[in-house]
């Protein structure tokens, strides 16, 4: 008998998709403390959770029979993703779902605050009838700003123009031609802030989008501004926005999310009579949380059957054979994918994939999936995954394009990734060294070795006496150890790159002392 294990509430509407099978057994045991779930978890083929039940390392090492983990929803945070993948284990998440959910709980509380609709209703409760403190604004004429334009913030993109909203968007890879059917104005982020009345977030939470909206940003904005964030807590900074309500350059600002969860009783958002604020409702509709728990649902059982499966977070769908066969690629491939993201400062518009040796006779798709994954994801989050990278691609008008080219003259096998934007063009490889792992090595046609992991620094620069000195001492008083060092060139005084592995992370403060450094053409903080 499989056994599958529900530790958060999900529809009884997608839990019947499980019921229905003869030899599925599905057991509901919600609230459980870590120790409990440590201790049963073995006697478990699948786990079905939401954002509540943290699947941690510790978590994973009992779970010795266990095959997939499914969240009934898109981020995964809660979900220890590497130790799984190591272990085998799929990890499914269902990034359709909600969207309309959350696109319309965004408008809902747009609206909200345009108009003071909370704040009215209040009063009305309290016996008051008072027309002239309620006043609001319209949407019609005013300018959106999206930062943020995958599947949501489109939603929000179309609502927002059926009001007569002007809409600037942001997107790491949004092309002139999806801006153009979308009916948006491509954007930087600065430009948004400057020029858009509303400011609306849909970004997933990582290391370039915290704090996306800060000090910087909340000076440079309008005067009566109005800000929403229903896609994760800490894209906006919160003390700054307070400051920005205190001092009245922000008219109003409406939150489902926030930096810790749930908020606290004494948060000072709460003392503004001007804010708005829900409890993380963005999914929380009767369609949403089923169609998450059906989609969630099908998918586990397709793991469970050993039949192709979609929205796999960490692997691919593929035969056990050819899985095997190219497992050891994939986590170059998406290193290499991540690494070629954090490289580029424009819009993606053609990528570029060679296989050279051993690997060319192999079944790569998977492997171009996890590249795809790597460069998309990097900006998209968990929206992306290793089956619908392709199509994410293909909206996001991107060319691909994979190639094979047989033996390589120096390695056995070697993965080539270009990436192109209308500005520039990045090349990195890296390949599989025995006793080694991954290896990045080449970069920008400049031979390095360096193991795809961690944090560094990336540099380019005019190979000069006392460079590696110079940014040695930055990082040696922002009391940042340099874990390894690769420099390539190509000759004596001429142009080189240079890549740290770090310790910890750098300061954009860091980074701006050491692009100061004379002879420093470009530098990039990298996390892989």
């Amino acid at each position: 008998m499989i056994r599958v294990l529900v530790s958060d509430p999900i529809s009884e509407q997608g839990l019947g998709k499980l019921r229905e099978a003869d030899d599925i057994q599905v057991d509901i045991k919600t609230g459980l403390p870590e120790d409990e779930l440590c201790r049963m978890i073995g006697e478990y083929d699948a786990l079905l959770v939401r954002s509540q039940t943290r699947v941690n390392a510790r978590v994973l090492e009992h779970a010795t029979r266990l095959r997939v983990i499914g969240r009934a929803g898109v981020g995964v945070d809660n979900i220890d993703v590497p130790a799984a993948t190591q272990r085998g284990i799929v990890v499914i998440n269902a990034p359709d779902g909600n969207t309309i959910s959350t696109a319309e709980h965004t408008f809902a509380m747009m609206m909200a605050m345009a108009r003071k609709i909370p704040q009215a209703h209040a009063s009305i409760l309290r016996g008051e009838w008072d027309r002239k403190t309620f006043v609001g604004v319209e949407l019609n004429k005013k300018v959106l700003g999206i930062i943020g334009l995958g599947r949501i913030g489109a939603e929000v993109a179309k609502r927002a123009q059926a009001f007569g909203m002007k809409v600037l968007a942001y997107d790491p890879f949004l092309s002139p031609q999806r801006a153009a059917s979308l009916n948006v104005k491509p954007s930087t982020v600065d430009e948004i802030v400057t020029e858009a009345d509303f400011i609306t977030v849909h970004t997933p939470l990582i290391k370039e989008t915290k704090h996306l909206l800060a000090e910087r940003e909340f000076a440079m904005m309008k005067d009566g501004v109005r800000i929403l964030n229903c896609a994760r807590g800490g894209i906006i900074k919160e003390s700054a926005l307070i400051e920005a309500l205190k001092s009245g350059k922000v008219a109003g600002a409406a939150l489902d999310v926030y930096e810790e969860e749930p908020i606290a009783k004494d948060h000072p958002l709460k003392d503004f009579p001007n804010v708005v604020l829900t409890p993380h409702l963005g999914a929380s509709t009767e369609e949403a949380q089923i169609n998450v728990a059906i989609d969630v649902a099908e998918e586990v059982l397709k793991v469970l059957r050993d039949e192709p499966f979609k929205n796999a977070v960490n692997l691919p769908s593929l035969p056990a054979d050819k899985l095997k066969q190219v497992e050891p690629y994939l986590v170059l491939g998406e290193k290499l994918g991540k690494l070629a993201a954090q490289l580029v400062d424009h819009p993606v518009t053609k990528i570029e994939i060679t296989y050279s040796g051993d690997i060319s006779n192999l079944e790569v798709a998977p492997v171009s999936r996890t590249i795809l994954k790597g460069i998309l994801s990097y900006h998209h989050g968990a929206e992306v995954n290793f089956v619908n990278a392709p199509l994410v691609a293909e909206q996001s008008g991107i060319q691909v394009v994979e190639s094979k080219t047989g033996k390589h003259s120096v390695f056995t096998n070697l993965i080539g990734l270009e990436v192109s934007t209308p500005h520039q063009t990045r090349r990195v490889a890296g390949t599989l060294n025995n006793g080694f792992g991954p290896r990045i090595v080449r970069l920008d046609g400049y031979t390095i070795d360096a193991a795809p992991e961690g944090r560094m620094i990336v540099t380019s620069h005019l190979d000069q006496p006392g460079m590696i000195g110079r940014i040695g001492m930055i990082l040696g008083d922002a009391g940042i150890n340099i874990a390894t060092m690769q420099v390539g060139r190509k000759e004596v005084g001429g142009k080189a790159v240079m890549v740290l592995g770090i310790d910890n992370p750098a300061s954009p403060e860091v980074i701006r002392q050491i692009a100061e450094i004379p002879n420093i053409l470009e530098v990039f903080h990298v996390e892989l």
